[in-house]
């Protein structure tokens, strides 16, 4: 859990040098205490599965790199948990980038 801010900050900034080594464009990050919503832009050529073992795995390697305490609470060396939603917003854009953005209202943070 990313309780403090900092810690937050360190995982915002992992995944966004993931994204960025891949050529993914992330149009909106979240990090929050418990989760994190985001929306990319992706090449065609990456699937749902390999887009989330980049961001998720490489974001994982930098983060415990950016702040090595974390290998005192992460102990396995695994930051993320197994599973992940992925969907295509389309025609619903709008709505899942306002969706992101009021995730503090929504979960009161």
């Amino acid at each position: 859990m990313l309780k403090q801010e900092k810690l937050r900050v360190f995982c915002k900034v992992a995944i966004e040098e993931a994204c960025k080594r891949w050529k993914i464009e992330l149009v909106i990050l979240k990090v929050l205490p418990e989760h994190s919503h985001l929306i990319v832009d992706c090449p065609r050529t990456i699937s749902d599965a390999k887009l989330m073992q980049i961001i998720k795995g490489l974001s994982s390697y930098i983060l415990f790199r950016l702040y090595p305490e974390f290998r005192k609470t992460y102990r396995n060396g695994e930051f993320w948990n197994d599973g992940y939603f992925c969907a295509s917003c389309g025609s619903d854009f709008e709505k899942a980038l306002r969706y992101i953005e009021n995730q503090e209202l929504h979960h009161s943070c």
